[in-house]
């Protein structure tokens, strides 16, 4: 479960890093209106180009790309955010929260940085206090995504041993979206240790859906169908770990036949 909780909250944090900074005149983005002169545009491309490289796992490139958007125009928001979420993969913990500290004093109701933020707090073991930052985020009328906001309250609630509380963040965030990857993923999870075996299945199928099965995901679904008798749907889940996660954690779990 804990193998879940942690992908979890990088899918998560993947996911903002691409999104769209806000826009026009409501943007809570630390702009006077009308202000889209030649620092604040550098500092807009170098944070896109930023967002891109931390996608693909280049941080020392999305750092110096986002040093850049921060000196051309130290007053845009997005910058500091996705600043703080590549301190944050490197582990440096005092610059990630100085860099979200300075977002958010820019922009103290945008949606990504208060869920970027909330990231941080969970990541660094203040679960409780994430919390507020991820609801402040979804108060937002302007934010585009407030199901992965639920979803990260789900993961952080039940990091901290209240999965009756990450329940209904995370069927909050199935109502709005009904293909949030983290809430599908955690909820079989719940679902599974609640005996409830039929929803747990369809929840991790929909899941093995969206994308490529994780090993995390083939190792749920190997597990209900052990629990629901059908050996040969079992059978192949065991393949499909061994072939494409020879050396996960749960591979060896499956080895050693420990299921639970």
């Amino acid at each position: 479960m804990r193998t879940i909780l942690i992908t979890s909250l990088l899918v998560l944090a993947a996911a903002c890093a691409g999104s769209k900074p806000q826009e026009g005149p409501n943007a809570d983005s630390g702009s006077i209106i009308g202000d889209v002169g030649e620092p604040r545009a550098r500092a807009r491309n170098h944070t896109d180009l930023g967002a891109a490289y931390y996608q693909r796992g280049n941080l020392g490139v999305a750092l110096e790309e986002l040093r850049i958007a921060t000196a051309a125009d130290p007053s845009y928001a997005p910058a500091h955010s996705l600043l703080g979420l590549v301190h944050m993969e490197l582990r440096e913990e005092s610059l990630a929260g100085q860099s979200f500290e300075r977002a958010l004093s820019l922009a103290p109701t945008d949606g990504d940085i208060n869920h970027n933020y909330g990231l941080f707090l969970c990541q660094t073991k203040r679960e409780p206090d994430s919390i507020k930052y991820f609801m402040q985020a979804i108060k937002n009328p302007l934010y585009a995504t407030p199901s992965r906001s639920y979803s990260a309250a789900g993961v952080c609630t039940l990091r901290t041993g209240k999965p009756k509380e990450a329940e209904q963040y995370f069927e909050r965030a199935l109502r709005l979206q009904a293909d949030e990857p983290a809430a599908l993923l955690n909820l079989g999870q719940i679902r599974y240790k609640q005996g409830k075996m039929d929803e747990a299945r369809r929840l991790v199928a929909r899941y093995n859906k969206l994308d490529e099965p994780s090993a995390e995901s083939l190792w749920l679904a190997l597990r209900i169908e052990r629990k629901s008798g059908e050996r040969v749907a079992e059978q192949g889940y065991a393949n499909q770990l061994r072939r494409r996660f020879p050396g996960s954690p749960e591979y060896q779990a499956l080895q050693r036949g420990n299921f639970d």
